[in-house]
């Protein structure tokens, strides 16, 4: 087989930008597929018709076709009836197939993901299709590749309910890991429900006898390849501390676990091209970049001051993402420095309240937008400074690479892919220093202050020899390369060790 020509992929998420997107995995299920097409692959991508991706797809006129209709699904005591609908995943060349899966009575909701006492059934739906529309359409893929809970008894329905069919005898399959904390589990009474009761025997028989079912532990103990979205991630998951109770599986499983990073679109993420900012710049015409810091001041309505550094955040304000350290740092930070602050998110109540109580004491220097808005997101990487994440644990994360892609400085900490992308900063004085931001190792609010004072450091005073020397660290930033073009050759590499 020329793996790269003849290899066929299916892929199948319950997120897909930009129909359908609540975190990086809708991300990934975009741009991977779109990376492995213009590989050469035969990919397709099996995703549920949510209200909200048909709703995009009909104000962005998008086309579509009606692909199947009469097919069903028995999970438990109901025949789940379902059609599917194909389109073209836009700005892909070739095209990717894309096969939604029409259930209205499942996925005509408000959200994505619900609490509904019916949402193993939601999934368990998705993937029973995604094999059925195989089947149809005479598919046989060499890989199935998986992606979080929602997915992960694919490979035991390759290896049981569907072990008859020689459409699958070749099928391998991969089991993406985008954020171990998420695992779907139920109460044991709803096995029927999965479709799956007839392989009981299969399911971890110690989670059973407790009243459990785990889809990810289940994923985990029957994919040909578990692959998570960062090397250290894939480290730290085996271990007690961030394995959430998975751990042992994991490291049952050895090197069948596999970390590659994410990417990111560097054609939508790109500063000499980007429409939503105020001054396009690229490493060459770094000094550009200035204009976007003051324009960002004055959509926070700020003061902008060109000696003084101006920090960014846009993020989810969850408590992994590590604001408990803002919270104890921010407020001496900002009373003793003349530092500016600008923070795009929404989340939990106590952080929201804790920036929004900050704009108001530092009104002149803190600015903060409760929800989320891509213009400003691509505002903010292009006008900061300086990009924070102090996140308490962080599978891959992307903001740091759309920052160094645009000449904003991260400030991490040193955890899953954050310590992969991310390289501190030794000397500004040093040509040869290899760092590219600044890296924090103890997760406490001493780390994450010796972070930003070592940020103040590297500004130095804005002015002069030391605004020479930041641009220089700002050029040596963009010329990194976090692209899919570069990880699209790990997965085929991944792939192609499984089917030899």
């Amino acid at each position: 087989m020329t793996m790269k020509k003849n290899l066929r992929v299916l892929f199948v998420s319950s997120e897909l930008a930009p129909f359908a997107k609540v975190g990086g995995l809708a991300d990934v299920s975009y741009a991977l597929p779109r990376a492995l097409a213009q590989a050469g692959v035969d990919v397709r991508i099996v995703v549920p018709l949510y209200r909200r991706a048909l709703e995009h797809i009909r104000s962005g006129g998008i086309s579509y076709h009606p692909l199947l209709d009469g097919l069903s699904v028995e999970l438990g005591h109901r025949k789940w009836k379902f059609s599917v609908v194909e389109t073209i995943l836009p700005r892909t060349k070739p095209g990717v197939p894309c096969y939604f899966v029409v259930q209205p009575d499942l996925y005509d909701r408000p959200g994505i993901y619900t609490s509904a006492p019916d949402e193993h059934i939601r999934f368990c739906l998705l993937q029973w299709a995604a094999l059925k529309i195989c089947q149809y359409l005479s598919f046989s893929p060499h890989i199935v590749h998986a992606n979080d809970w929602q997915t992960a008894l694919l490979p035991l329905m390759i290896k049981t309910a569907f072990a008859w069919d020689q459409l699958f005898s070749t099928t391998k399959t991969v089991l993406s890991i985008h954020n171990i904390g998420h695992q779907g589990v139920f109460p044991a009474s709803i096995l029927h429900e999965t479709g799956l009761a007839q392989v009981k025997e299969h399911f971890h028989q110690e989670q059973l006898s407790s009243g459990k079912i785990n889809f990810l532990l289940t994923g985990i103990l029957y994919a040909n390849l578990i692959i998570t979205v960062s090397p250290t991630y894939a480290r730290e998951i085996k271990t007690p501390e961030h394995g959430v109770g998975l751990d042992p599986f994991l490291r049952a499983r050895g090197h069948a676990v596999l970390g590659i990073l994410n990417g990111i679109d560097e054609e939508i993420w790109n500063p000499a091209t980007d429409q939503w900012i105020e001054q396009p710049y690229d490493e060459n015409r770094i000094e550009l970049k200035e204009k976007n810091k003051e324009a960002l001041c004055r959509d926070f309505r700020i003061s902008y001051d060109p000696k003084a550094p101006l920090f960014g955040i846009v993020s989810r304000l969850v408590w992994q993402k590590g604001f408990d350290l803002c919270i104890q740092v921010f407020p001496s930070f900002l009373a003793t420095t003349n530092s500016r602050l600008v923070v795009l998110g929404a989340g939990e109540a106590k952080y929201e309240q804790f920036f929004r109580d900050l704009a108001i004491r530092f009104s002149d220097r803190v600015g903060f937008y409760a929800g989320f808005s891509e213009p400003l997101a691509h505002r903010i990487e292009a006008g900061a400074d300086f990009f924070v994440m102090p996140s308490r644990y962080e599978p891959c994360g992307l903001n740091q690479m759309y920052s160094l892609r645009y000449g904003t400085l991260p400030v991490v900490h040193r955890t899953g892919g954050l310590a992969d992308t991310v390289r501190l900063i030794r000397s500004a004085l040093d040509p040869n220093d290899q760092g590219n931001g600044v890296v924090f190792d103890h997760f406490d609010a001493g780390g994450l202050s010796w972070a930003l004072k070592w940020a103040l450091q590297l500004w130095g005073s804005g002015d002069g020899m030391d605004r020479e020397r930041f641009r220089a660290l700002q050029r040596k930033a963009m010329r990194e390369r976090n692209g899919w073009q570069e990880r699209v050759q790990e997965y085929l590499r991944a792939y192609q060790m499984l089917l030899q």
